[in-house]
């Protein structure tokens, strides 16, 4: 649910707001050697974004490549695709292993998003070559407390609610406590999805220099459940875009908990000790007929893969920082060092092999019932124990010109048991070093350059769901090269970045061109491109954000078997890689309290397969805000997403001749009272 903005005076820059992602040493982005950059609460409010994903991908560079099969979260980043490249983060903590991040989909209890650009293993562990995306929620604060409700009406029966308190309950506790809960039938077929969570935390000064803080989250959802819209003669018929081809009782349902302590320690004002213990919790169920095929012979659409699938993923771990300010050969320096260890187990119950198929009208589906055939019964459980040791480090070698290195080893111990036959189907282990170098020199007190190189590495697919014909591969390797700008102006009432970077990845798992039978980690892939953000407040009255990224994406390795021939995609555009994204979002104060906003999105063409026959039209989409706040507790917003109802294809299925259509036009009416 997106929070209605609030009139306040301009806040400062986000490169100079002190990141937490990006960097143990607490530096803002405008002194990291990074492309680092923040949505902060201000900016998710004006936007609107109904889900988290939808606000992520007003970062520069990103897009959404969502489905059910990744819990409709997965993300594209400099040319790498998939939670295998592009990590996403809770408040700092990942969830390691899985098919993808289904906690958290409301934006309701977000207070700022975090985008770091680019391979960022050396902080987060493996799977984090095209970047990382840090999700933080609302915490608690001192002062008093404040409250505050949304509700929301819309077309397709949308109805959304939002309640939030916080403040101080004395001089030692202070609290957070965020409920919401949405409900819309998506003008689709078989379209209803509905979503709740909340997210407390509780939190202990003990002294000034010394605070606990327990976090308790819990989500639940059942989206949409649409997997698709399958091509008719190798195109898409925008005709069909309201049919939904999955059976009338097929069922999706995600739910997450997540439990925490944190303690924090500043024992001076040069010191600063951080540690956390956490539970991640995630229960999946799928009940579908996921694959659908156009019959030309017919005219008929053949479904298959009747699916009938549980996740039962679990995790605890704990992460401990220390940060240290001092001097080094006479120079100031700061250095943190830490370590995390986690468990992390992921069963899976299914009713492979999926048989059953069934034909129905494109145009007018008889949903059916579900076929189970092999019936339902646990087929594995893969458990991963891993440890990592981290460390960085910052050498200011002069007032503006520092350097700064991080280092960081993962080592997993991989496991997986057979659950039908009762014995251990494999046992494995990775090793990896992450590390980067990177420098920064202030041209002008606003206005630095930089540069940084990192590795980094990727598993061939996920750990959790790694197979025995995966278990011998490698970590895929990663490297990056990347030079920037960064500057505030107009007395920090704007800012820009510029970054350019080229990445290399080694060992993929490609086809053997002398027995295509066989798959070989000899794949290669790259990209380089620019990025380029803009935030500005030309007058009290007008704001504008702009960003961009153009990119050159390919696969310079890879085979792909064709009937049993291996056939070569080198020179070819990674599937699901847009090479040009942007984003542009324009505010205008036209009254003392009335403001109205439009924002535009472009994403450039995709491929859905590796040959780069089947494309996905670029688009535009259009959004626009009306907001009136008659009194400083009280405003009411309408906003229209989509206004033009541009048709396009958001990312394939696992199926590639299988598109699964963006949203159509939306209109909400929301107010909001807070007390």
């Amino acid at each position: 649910m997106p929070a209605i903005a609030v009139s306040a005076d301009a806040p400062a820059p986000t490169l100079l707001e002190p990141a937490s992602t990006g960097t143990l040493l607490g530096l803002r982005p405008f002194d990291t050697p990074a492309s680092i950059e923040i949505l902060d609460n201000e900016q998710l409010r004006a936007r609107g974004a109904v889900t988290v994903t939808d606000a992520i991908t007003q970062a520069a560079g990103l897009s959404a490549m969502r489905h059910p099969g990744n819990g409709g979260s997965s993300l594209s980043s400099r040319g790498f695709t998939d939670s295998n490249s592009v990590a996403q983060l809770y408040d700092g903590v990942r969830q390691f292993g899985g098919v993808g991040q289904t906690f958290l989909y409301d934006p309701w209890a977000v207070d700022r998003i975090e985008v770091l650009r680019g391979p960022a293993s050396v902080l987060y562990g493996e799977g984090a070559i095209g970047g990382v995306v840090n999700v933080i929620p609302k915490k608690p604060t001192r002062g008093p407390i404040e409250n505050e409700i949304q509700t929301t009406i819309g077309t397709h029966d949308t109805q959304r609610l939002g309640l939030g308190s916080g403040g101080a309950l004395d001089d030692k506790w202070s609290y957070r406590l965020d409920i919401s809960g949405n409900h819309t039938d998506s003008g689709l077929s078989l379209g209803d999805s509905r979503d709740f969570a909340v997210t407390a935390a509780l939190r202990l000064d003990v002294s000034p220099d010394l605070n606990f803080t327990l976090t308790q989250a819990y989500a639940w959802q059942e989206p949409t459940r649409y997997f698709g819209t399958p091509l008719i003669d190798g195109r898409i018929d925008y005709g069909l875009r309201r049919q939904n081809y999955n059976v009338a009782d097929s069922k999706i349902i995600y739910r997450d908990s997540r439990t925490e302590l944190k303690a924090e320690w500043s024992p001076s004002p040069a010191a600063r000790v951080r540690s956390r213990v956490y539970y991640i919790g995630s229960d999946r169920d799928y009940r579908d007929a996921e694959n659908y095929t156009w019959q030309p012979a017919s005219g008929l659409i053949q479904r298959s893969a009747y699916t009938d699938i549980r996740h039962d993923q679990r995790q605890v771990g704990t992460v401990t920082d220390a940060a240290f300010d001092g001097h080094l050969f006479g120079l100031a320096n700061k250095v943190a060092v830490g370590f995390e260890l986690n468990h992390a187990s992921f069963k899976h119950t299914n009713n492979s092999p999926y048989s059953g198929t069934s034909l129905v009208d494109p145009y007018d589906v008889d949903h059916g019932r579900f076929i189970n055939l092999a019936g339902t019964t646990p087929r594995y459980r893969n458990t991963a124990d891993q440890y990592a040791l981290f460390a960085e480090d910052r050498l200011m070698l002069t007032p503006g010109w520092s350097v700064l290195a991080g280092l960081r080893y993962d080592h997993i111990d991989l496991k997986r048991r057979d659950l039908v036959a009762g014995q251990t189907a494999f046992d494995t282990t990775f090793n990896n070093v992450g590390w980067r170098v990177g420098t920064v020199y202030d041209l002008l007190p606003t206005l630095s350059v930089y540069g940084q190189y990192a590795e980094a590495a990727d598993p061939v697919g996920s750990l959790l769901l790694l197979s025995p014909a995966n278990k011998d591969f490698e970590l895929s390797k990663g490297r990056q090269v990347e030079v920037g700008l960064k500057q505030t102006f107009w007395d920090d009432k704007g800012q820009w970045t510029l970054a350019a970077y080229h990445i290399r990845k080694d060992h993929l798992v490609s086809r053997d061109p002398n027995d295509p039978a066989l798959r070989i980690q000899v794949g290669k892939q790259s990209s380089r491109g620019l990025e380029a953000t803009l935030g500005v407040e030309l007058t009290p009255a007008w704001r504008v954000d702009l960003n961009a990224a153009v990119l050159r994406a390919r696969y310079d390795d890879f085979s792909e078997s064709v009937n049993g021939v291996a056939v070569s995609r080198a020179g070819n555009v990674p599937t699901d890689v847009p090479q040009r994204v942007a984003n542009a979002w324009v505010s205008w104060k036209f009254a003392p309290q009335w403001t109205a906003s439009a924002g535009l999105r472009y994403v450039g063409k995709r491929y859905a397969d590796a040959a780069n026959r089947l494309e996905m039209a670029g688009y535009t989409t259009t959004n626009l805000a009306l907001q009136w706040e008659p009194r400083r507790d009280l405003s009411l917003a309408l906003r229209a997403f989509n206004v033009f109802d541009r048709q396009y294809a958001e990312t394939a299925y696992y199926n590639q001749t299988q598109w699964l259509l963006g949203e159509g036009r939306r209109v909400e009416l929301s107010a909001n009272y807070r007390f």
